[in-house]
């Protein structure tokens, strides 16, 4: 079966359906591979390493009437169709759902096309997910077009010269492209604030260290296939005053928002880029579906007022090295499915391609059936069972809650300052019952540092008392040489007994401590 692969000839298209790694792929699946001279000079995959990896270099003309599979990224064009054999297998970016004009075409051709970008979203189909691949493309490429054009830093700066705040960045959307988007605006150190209808996204959002915004209204935006539907007029109005609102903080705004078959909503109005500050940048990655912004050209840059407006249809056309990589991997599982060469078939109980599938042989099979719901089970009669008498039934006893354990009660601590102060005017006075004043000094001390390594140490969180550990090392180095000072004196004089006891105390807390961070790094050791 003969594969082949055209140069694309939509205006500004730099992406091609195979790169010679994917090319490599497909002739292990059995296909004999046709490129057309020039399709990967743009994406900086030259004709010598197609012919490396194994493919047959050919002119454009050939490309259309000896292949049976023709692979492209974008729709063909009038003339390509024309001078396409009738009954190929077209398999790329159709979008059928706004291009009734195009699909006709198709069909007089007899072809059988399969649309990438009607891919279900489901688990298994994750791998052929091209509109996935290109959205997280788009997303990031958005980031460093504004960058671009914003002309100022992400990240904060603090200079001799003054300080610099850090970017703000408003993300609409969180699917694909706009997780993305906030990756790298996170990345570059911007301060990132997201919005979406879903609910779901929240904690990725939060994952990715931006700050999730929501409107008061309690409404789910989930439309299935991880797009969001339709608002209610309510929910859509306290939309824009939330957007209104952020337009006058925020510098860069990236509108992701697409709803499939349908124009992109209008979600940037034209009075909230009048708030924005002159310098700030949009960037419409739903431009070539009418763009989310109100002022939104697709295909052009316009300055309004001071605020550019990108209206770039080609973001992902822009990465073409990485993204013609990641698009003829995604044909590659799609062809390895559909049973390679040996086996290649168009098998419409499979739900990936029963979804994708737009034409079979001139014959118009989009958009596919809708799943119909299972039928509830039917409620069956359940034999009689004869009712035997209910044992008795043993009381149950609640256990007493566990008290959480806190650390040394007050009780303690005022046990344990008693008895000092006992110690102190037993053995310290001078025989006027009047404690020396070093003494004072050094009970004042100690209870103080009792009371303050207390509050400290129990604040602390269970899960860092190893590491917390290890710190203390230091400090029982302190006692110990404090408690060497203090050992003097007879043998069993009060300060003798109690700097011993301290310098045999700090030893095994020194020890135990060495010991426990040589057992925990040793669990991090491969």
């Amino acid at each position: 079966m003969k594969v082949g692969i055209p140069k694309e000839s939509h205006p500004g298209e730099r992406r091609v359906a195979g790169t010679p790694d994917t090319v490599r792929k497909l002739i292990e699946y059995g296909f004999e591979v046709h490129v057309e001279r020039g399709a990967g000079e743009l994406a900086s995959y030259p004709d010598p390493a197609y012919a490396d990896a194994g493919a047959t270099l050919v002119d454009g003309a050939e490309i259309w009437t000896g292949s049976d599979l023709i692979l492209k990224v974008r729709a063909p064009k009038d003339l390509e169709i024309a001078a396409i054999k009738e009954g190929t297998h077209l398999i790329s970016f159709v979008r059928p759902g706004q291009n009734e004009e195009l699909v006709a075409k198709l069909a007089a051709k007899k072809l059988t096309a399969i649309a990438m970008d009607c891919v279900p979203r489901i688990t298994r189909a994750q791998k052929m997910d091209a509109l996935s691949s290109m959205a997280n493309a788009a997303g990031y490429r958005a980031v460093i077009e504004a960058a671009q054009h914003y002309g100022g830093f992400f990240t904060g700066q603090i200079t001799a010269a003054g300080r610099v705040p850090p970017t703000k960045v408003l993300v609409i959307g969180a699917g694909v492209a706009g997780l993305a988007a906030i990756g790298a605006a996170r990345g570059l150190g911007a301060i990132v604030r997201a919005f979406d209808v879903r609910e779901a996204v929240r904690d990725q959002v939060k994952s990715l260290g931006a700050e999730f915004l929501e409107v008061e209204i309690e409404e789910s935006g989930e439309g299935g296939g991880g797009y969001a539907k339709v608002m209610s007029a309510e929910y859509i109005a306290a939309e824009m005053e939330l957007f209104y609102e952020q337009a006058q903080e925020v510098d860069i705004v990236i509108t992701t928002a697409l709803i499939p078959g349908r124009p992109a909503p209008k979600l940037w109005e034209t009075r909230a880029v009048e708030v924005m500050k002159p310098g700030s940048v949009v960037v419409d990655l739903a431009a070539e579906a009418g763009g989310n912004c109100e002022l939104c050209v697709p295909g052009e840059i316009i300055d309004h007022n001071g605020v550019k407006i990108l209206g770039l249809t080609d973001l992902p056309s822009r990465m073409a090295n990485v993204t013609s990589q990641l698009y003829g991997t995604n044909l590659c599982h799609l062809l390895d499915d559909m049973g390679r060469a040996e086996n290649y078939r168009i098998d419409l109980e499979d739900e990936v391609v029963r979804g994708a599938i737009v034409l079979h042989e001139g014959e118009k099979l989009w958009p596919p059936p809708k799943k119909e719901a299972p039928p509830p089970a039917e409620e069956k009669a359940e034999p009689a069972v004869e009712e035997k008498p209910a044992p008795a039934k043993v009381a149950e006893v609640t256990p007493p809650a566990t008290p959480e354990k806190k650390g040394l009660g007050r009780g303690a601590f005022i046990g344990i300052g008693l008895a000092l102060l006992w110690l102190g005017l037993r053995f310290g006075y001078d025989g006027t019952m009047t404690p020396p004043m070093e003494f004072l000094q050094h009970l004042t001390v100690f209870v103080l540092a009792c009371f303050v390594g207390w509050q400290v140490i129990w604040s602390v969180s269970a899960a860092l008392h190893t590491p917390l550990m290890a710190v203390t090392n230091a400090i029982s180095g302190i006692i110990i040489v404090g408690g060497l000072l203090q050992a003097k004196g007879a043998w069993d004089s009060p300060s003798a007994l109690l700097g011993g006891a301290a310098v045999l105390l700090a030893t095994i807390n020194i020890a135990g401590g060495f010991l426990v961070t040589q057992r925990m790094l040793k669990m991090f050791r491969k």
